[in-house]
């Protein structure tokens, strides 16, 4: 069998790291300085955002699963992200992935330019188990018409705050709807899952609570939240660079046909099953694959496990 096709380098961007005063290693107690840090990480985040990368799909999966984890412990439970992506990817078909792994399925539906139109966010309440009554409706309407000189992360404070004043239930659909009108304010082409994935961080708890977007300090708390959560999606960024740089790196000593399909998808996707139907390559040599890739050290095997295993950069 001929070799497989060579997957298209990710570009590499030289971009500075973000500053060391930006990363809200020391308390911020002032509203001017949290939203200075805020900014400066959501500046860098937004040259990540639009740069054309080939594992783009993957880095956005991580984000999904780290905003489900981190919504599965706001709701009182205790999947965490292990749990979760077992939930989601050995589910039978569409079967129903359970409590802690709709959260996951809404937060991947956040993947998408409409973000904030009527479908996406009905999709999204049903998801969640949550009646889109008129208080949800109307605090959606009211968030989409938030003046438009308002800075962005002020903005999806303001409509997390909007969503759990008329519905108290609605906090991991508040948490979405924040990172919509984000990503709008910000003109991205897509959403990422952000705020919920930072709200739990020991250092925005006070009096041994975590924010909450009822708090009479809660656009502080949520900027802070900002400004770590786009920290940490940059440094997640060039971690699965590195990593796809190795992937790339190993692909022309691949022989086995249908390889090419397996590599997009591991761009595109946060875990694969070796028991996944891709292209026309069969159990035996998608396990085989992954075996080969692991030994290369341009793939992780995920779970630890000897059985149901999953892949992925």
């Amino acid at each position: 069998m001929g070799r497989i096709a060579q997957t298209p380098v990710p570009q590499r961007f030289p971009l500075p790291p973000l500053p060391g005063w930006a990363r809200l290693n020391a308390p911020v107690q002032t509203m001017d300085e949290a939203a200075l840090r805020a900014g400066a990480a959501l500046a860098m985040l937004d040259v990540h955002v639009r740069a054309e990368v080939t594992f783009a799909g993957v880095w956005r999966r991580r984000l999904a699963l780290k905003a489900a984890a981190a919504s599965a412990k706001i709701a009182r439970r205790g999947e965490d992200e292990a749990r979760l992506r077992d939930a989601f990817y050995l589910r039978h078909g569409n079967d129903d992935p359970g409590p802690a792994g709709r959260m996951l399925l809404a937060w991947r539906a956040l993947d998408r330019a409409t973000a904030l139109e009527d479908d996406a966010v009905v999709h999204v309440a049903d998801i969640l188990n949550l009646k889109m009554d008129d208080g949800l409706r109307t605090a959606i309407t009211t968030a989409q018409q938030l003046a438009p000189d308002r800075g962005a992360p002020f903005a999806a404070a303001e409509t997390a705050r909007l969503v759990l004043m008329r519905r108290p239930d609605a906090e991991i659909l508040a948490l979405w709807l924040a990172d919509a009108v984000l990503a709008i304010r910000l003109k991205w082409p897509l959403p990422l899952p952000l705020v919920a994935g930072a709200l739990l961080h020991p250092s925005l708890r006070s009096g041994g609570r975590r924010p909450y977007p009822g708090d009479s300090n809660w656009m502080h708390s949520c900027t802070l939240a900002y400004g770590r959560a786009a920290t940490h999606a940059c440094d997640l960024f060039a971690e699965l660079e590195r990593n796809a740089q190795k992937l790339v790196a190993v692909t022309a000593r691949l022989r086995a046909k249908g390889a090419a399909a397996v590599i997009e998808r591991l761009h595109n996707d946060d875990a694969v099953l070796p028991s996944a139907r891709i292209g026309a390559m069969s159990d035996r040599g998608l396990r085989r694959l992954f075996d080969r890739l692991v030994a290369l050290g341009a793939v992780r095997e995920l779970t630890g496990r000897s059985t149901f295993r999953l892949y992925g950069l």
